[in-house]
C-alpha cells in the first residue's frame, strides 16, 4: 500500500494564486491550509478544496509552517507556498518515488521560477533546488526571521520534475516584498552580532548584479533577466542599508 501524502500550504491574502496551487495538489491524500487572518477571500477559496483550514495570527514564516506540519497525518509531507504549483510531471514522479521502499528521508525538488509570464532559465534562478518533500516527523523548518528552510534528519535525494513558482506579480510586488524581507533579514543580521562595512553597501549589490546577469547568464533571458538582476541587487543594497542604519542608531 502506498504511503499517504499530506500537502501543507501557508497563506496570507493569496486569493488570486491559491486556487492554482490547490488545484495542482488535489491528488494528495490530505491538504492543509494555515492562513494568517487574510483580509481577502483566501479562506473561502481554501475551503473549496479542503475542510482542514486553520486560521491563526502570523507568528513568523518557520513557526507558521511548522504548525502546519504538526497538523499533517500523512507519512510524507509536501510543503508548498501559495504561489507554487505541482507540475503533472512532478506529481507522477512523487507517486513513483514513494511507491518504492526508499530509505531516504526527504527529496529536493527543482523549482521553475516564472517571471512576467516567462520561465527564467538563467541568472542562477534554475534549478533553484528546494527541500519540500520529506517524511513526517523527520523534517522541520529552521526558525529564522526570513528565508526559512527545512532541516531533515536522514538521507536526502533529488527528484527531476519541477515545482512551478509563479513569483512576483510585477515590480511593485517585488518592491513591497523586498522591503518586508530586507527588514527581517537585517534584524537577523543585527542579532547575529555581525557589523556592516562600507563594502556591504557597494560591493555586495554590485556583486549580486554581476553574478546574476553575467556569471549565471541572466542576459540570455533578455529584458527580464536584466530587470531581475537590478532588482535583486537593489534588495541586497537595502538589506545592507537597514543593517547599517540599525547599528548606527544603537
Amino acid at each position: 500500500m502506498r504511503p499517504r501524502i499530506s500537502v501543507v500550504v501557508v497563506t496570507l491574502n493569496e486569493e488570486e494564486r491559491l486556487r492554482g496551487c490547490l488545484e495542482s495538489a488535489a491528488w494528495a491524500d490530505e491538504v492543509i491550509v494555515v492562513d494568517a487572518e487574510s483580509a481577502d477571500k483566501t479562506v473561502q477559496v481554501a475551503r473549496e478544496f479542503t475542510d482542514r483550514v486553520f486560521v491563526q495570527p502570523w507568528p513568523g514564516f518557520a513557526a507558521q509552517k511548522n504548525f502546519g506540519l504538526e497538523q499533517a497525518t500523512g507519512e510524507w509531507v509536501l510543503s508548498l507556498d501559495a504561489d507554487e504549483e505541482v507540475s503533472p510531471e512532478l506529481r507522477d514522479e512523487i507517486r513513483a518515488a514513494l511507491a518504492t521502499a526508499t530509505p531516504c528521508a526527504g527529496y529536493r525538488i527543482p523549482r521553475r521560477n516564472i517571471m512576467w509570464g516567462r520561465f527564467m532559465r538563467h541568472g542562477g534562478l534554475y534549478p533553484d533546488w528546494q527541500l519540500r518533500l520529506f517524511r513526517r516527523g523527520r523534517g522541520r523548518f529552521v526558525e529564522r526571521a526570513v528565508h526559512e528552510s527545512v532541516e531533515v534528519t536522514g538521507e536526502v535525494e533529488r527528484l527531476g520534475a519541477p515545482l512551478v513558482h509563479r513569483s512576483y506579480r510585477d515590480i511593485s510586488d517585488f518592491l513591497t516584498r523586498a522591503d518586508r524581507y530586507s527588514t527581517l533579514a537585517a534584524e537577523d543580521w543585527v542579532r547575529s552580532g555581525r557589523r556592516p562595512r562600507t563594502r556591504d553597501l557597494i560591493l555586495r549589490p554590485a556583486g549580486r548584479f554581476l553574478s546574476m546577469y553575467v556569471v549565471h547568464g541572466g542576459f540570455r533571458d533578455g529584458w527580464r533577466g536584466f530587470l531581475l538582476a537590478v532588482l535583486y541587487a537593489y534588495y541586497v543594497f537595502i538589506r545592507s542599508a537597514k543593517v547599517w542604519e540599525r547599528t548606527r542608531l544603537e
